[in-house]
């Protein structure tokens, strides 16, 4: 192995996609994966790298520093670069109670950045949002010199996650990064997000719950396309910089939700518009040109082509995505590695 990865929420969503991507494209790299394993983490997700030599798994929590110590361990004595993406992400269960996002997602940051400073890592990728730049009109994007202006509970918390990491940068000459991206879709989410909610839901015919008149816009980033520029800015950019990620793929819900079901063949007529979420932003739109320019990436999927891609892969995951809808999920760690912390 040339060098170590510890990346935090590895068996959540992106995380669990950017372990394959590394497994497929960096096999002399290792990969410490770091996860609480809460609601949102499985298991399940990392089947495909179990038992290799490549991947250690450590069962901890970023809010701990023995627990993160333990991990940068686990890299031995290779070089160490760090790819942060564990967080709480879901707006409708911060705006239920943002404690959880402020604790994982502030704090967790911190105790993160305090145990790897004090190691002396390489690099340091802060995966962020574009939520953080609050809402946009009809006109315009968001660029990396936008102002914070975050608007629920969840964005407000990866806001302070960024400004930890700037500070780190500017007053200690810590090695960041940090990328903001736009709604991430593809194979592994948790289905409380849009197009995995849908999915499941139009598959068992049941209702389909769009907010308001459906109406906000999302510009819409295949999580493969994400993963590589993620690993693009780890090797390539230039530290202390912010780079937005975005998939060229602006579509309001309701559309995604119309076209999911004319590509399931289901009616129109499961669609069911429920009140409005507090504070909704009404419009995230991504100006991608940096990243492109200084590092060369842009999104090799299209929408079009995504999303039936996405699709099929949800209709192949039949068994996966009912014990994510049942919780039987939660039984798989324990049933693999027992009360053991790595794996």
């Amino acid at each position: 192995m040339t060098r170590a990865i510890l990346l935090t929420g590895g068996a959540g969503f992106i995380g669990s996609n950017f372990v394959h991507m590394l497994a497929e494209q960096r096999p002399d790299w290792l990969c410490v994966n770091l996860d609480a394993l809460t609601y949102a983490g499985n298991m399940q997700n990392l089947a495909m790298v179990e038992g290799s030599t490549q991947h250690r798994f450590i069962h901890g929590d970023i809010c701990k520093t023995e627990d993160v110590e333990r991990a940068l361990d686990a890299c031995g004595d290779l070089p160490i670069s760090v790819v942060h993406m564990a967080a709480e992400s879901h707006v409708d269960r911060s705006i239920i109670s943002g404690l959880p996002f402020v604790q994982t997602n502030v704090l967790g940051t911190q105790v993160l950045l305090d145990a790897c400073r004090a190691r002396g890592i390489e690099r340091f990728v802060h995966v962020s949002t574009d939520e953080v730049y609050g809402s946009l009109g009809s006109e315009g994007f968001f660029t990396e010199d936008t102002p914070l202006a975050p608007n629920s509970p969840y964005s407000a918390s990866k806001a302070a996650s960024d400004m930890l990491v700037r500070a780190a940068f500017h007053t200690h000459g810590f090695p960041v990064l940090t990328t903001r991206c736009s709604n991430n879709y593809g194979p592994w989410q948790f289905p409380e997000k849009l197009v995995p909610l849908m999915l499941a839901n139009a598959r068992e015919d049941k209702p389909l719950p769009v907010y308001g008149d459906g109406m906000q816009v999302r510009d819409w980033l295949y999580v493969e396309d994400h993963c590589e520029a993620i690993l693009a800015v780890l090797e390539r950019g230039e530290l202390g910089e912010v780079y937005n990620i975005g998939g060229h793929n602006e579509y309001p819900n309701i559309e995604i939700v119309k076209t999911i079901l004319a590509a399931m063949g289901k009616p129109e007529s499961l669609i069911t518009y429920v009140t409005d979420r507090p504070g909704h932003d009404r419009r995230y739109a991504i100006d991608a040109s940096k990243i492109d320019a200084t590092l060369g990436w842009r999104p090799r999927w299209t929408f079009e082509q995504a999303l039936p891609a996405t699709i099929e892969w949800y209709a192949s995951q039949v068994e996966w995505l009912q014990g994510l809808r049942t919780g039987a999920y939660r039984d798989y760690y324990a049933q693999q590695y027992g009360s053991d912390s790595e794996g």
